[in-house]
């Protein structure tokens, strides 16, 4: 594998982009499009090709220009897409930092990233440095507003108290209309923006400082720092092991899947709790599947969602582990309320539905900071904002002569928003621009 980095020029506080490409000695490789997944709290990186057997992981060490590869794993099958499994689900007793689920043509195979440690029986702190949480660092109405706040970060030592549980406002069978319909703090119903033209506006003065430097734990005293200039950075994952877990934790015996999502889609998306697999049916169906309960799929039929269309793209609220996403080729989004116990029966009717777009959506993200705030992307070559608390298109971005990939930034006035003085928004220039991938299939993008 090879990598292109794309920095920005915003001084010492700008992010990096690292693009994985595939080296041209590696042939069988270079027609399939990259799946990232990157740890930001320990930084580590998973990365497999679509329709191989072969995970790679990289370690991301704070100011080192390069990645460094500390384990592979080979699967039993070929992987039509994987997730990563939410922080707290993690066997942290066992040293295991990270877990990554893979979806094959009939089953969801969970692999395992341990640290070998001579006790498995205590909590080890460097392994298991605070992590992000699941309460949103701000509201809607807030983020609009120009708020920036984190996400509380939790510990995952078991002697914790259990972490707080966090449910949308937005829920239409709990709230009065009036409030679940309130307007948002913008005049108008809708701004539209035309990035082509530019703007007058400067881009946010504020950096951003990267995630690694104050989570890896990585601080040293100067001798240990001119020890590494020597022997280069030291690492707490250079023993790291990647296992495929036993088969009785797998999802086996799964049937109709859908191979026909686009490639921005990761095949099918996970939280904390549940699996969510998009299957290949009429109606677009989707099956859930409960982490806690593995096993042999029944032959007979499962109760799902039924979509209406057939399922572009899929992901569930970072914040709210009952609510669904999904993204249909009739280019709307609906949202999903799965209840605490599962999917009793099969559910019809969304909990909401959005409309706006005018061709088929292949990408939708909920932001990772803010509550019911969540981002598509389209064939109609627009980049939409939407505002699910009040269940309306609340920004709008155009001027892209080709398709927009999947970003969502964790700064919320680095995705294209600024207040103008007349209280409208408004957006200033792209403060990143350049050519992108040349591969004909669409991959990942994660920005370390």
């Amino acid at each position: 594998f090879s990598f292109r980095e794309r920095r920005s020029s915003r001084g010492a506080g700008g992010s990096t982009q690292v693009v994985a490409g595939v080296s041209p000695d590696v042939p069988h490789l270079c027609c399939r499009p990259l799946m990232p997944l990157l740890d930001l709290d320990i930084g580590l990186l998973v990365l497999m090709a679509k329709g191989e057997d072969v995970l790679f992981c990289y370690e991301v060490l704070p100011g080192q220009p390069a990645l460094s590869e500390v384990a592979q794993c080979r699967t039993e099958s070929k992987a039509h897409g994987i997730a990563l499994v939410p922080k707290p689900a993690l066997d942290v007793l066992a040293c295991e930092v990270m877990r990554v689920l893979q979806l094959t043509d009939n089953a969801v195979v969970p692999i395992s990233y341990t640290v070998p440690r001579k006790s498995l029986q205590e909590f080890h702190e460097d392994l298991f440095p605070r992590c992000t949480g699941n309460v949103p660092g701000a509201s809607a109405r807030a983020w609009w507003a120009g708020d920036n706040g984190q996400v509380q970060r939790i510990s995952l030592h078991p002697a914790h108290p259990p972490h707080p549980a966090f449910t949308s406002a937005c829920i239409p069978s709990l709230l009065p209309e009036s409030r679940a319909l309130e307007p948002l703090p913008v005049e108008g119903q809708m701004e539209e923006l035309d990035l082509s033209a530019g703007s007058s506006l400067s881009s946010p003065t504020g950096s951003l400082t990267s995630p690694l430097s104050a989570t890896s734990g990585f601080a040293s005293s100067p001798s240990q720092r001119s020890l590494q200039s020597i022997l280069g950075p030291s690492s707490g994952f250079r023993h790291i092991q990647g296992t495929v877990l036993p088969r009785g934790t797998h999802f086996t015996n799964l049937k109709g899947l859908n191979l026909t999502t686009p490639g921005e889609c990761d095949g099918f998306c996970t939280n904390r709790r549940r699996v969510a697999i998009p299957l290949l049916s009429a109606g677009g169906q989707v099956a859930i599947l409960e982490l806690s309960k593995p096993g042999r799929l029944p032959d007979t039929s499962m109760p799902t969602i039924e979509n209406g269309a057939p399922v572009s793209d899929l992901c569930w609220d970072p914040f709210d582990p009952e609510r669904l996403a999904i993204a249909g080729e009739d280019a709307k989004i609906r949202l999903w309320r799965v209840t605490p116990e599962g999917l009793q029966k099969s559910l019809v009717e969304p909990e909401a539905v959005l409309q706006g777009h005018t061709e088929k959506i292949y990408s939708i993200k909920f932001h990772p900071l803010a509550a019911d705030i969540l981002a598509s992307s389209s064939y109609d070559l627009s980049l939409r904002i939407w505002d699910v608390r009040s269940r309306r298109q609340a920004l709008l971005l155009k001027g892209h002569g080709d398709q927009v990939g999947r970003r969502v930034a964790g700064h919320g006035e680095r995705l294209g928003k600024e207040k103008a003085s007349g209280g409208s928004l408004r957006s200033p220039p792209p403060f990143v621009q350049g050519r992108a991938c040349e591969e004909q299939e669409a991959g990942g993008l994660v920005t370390v």
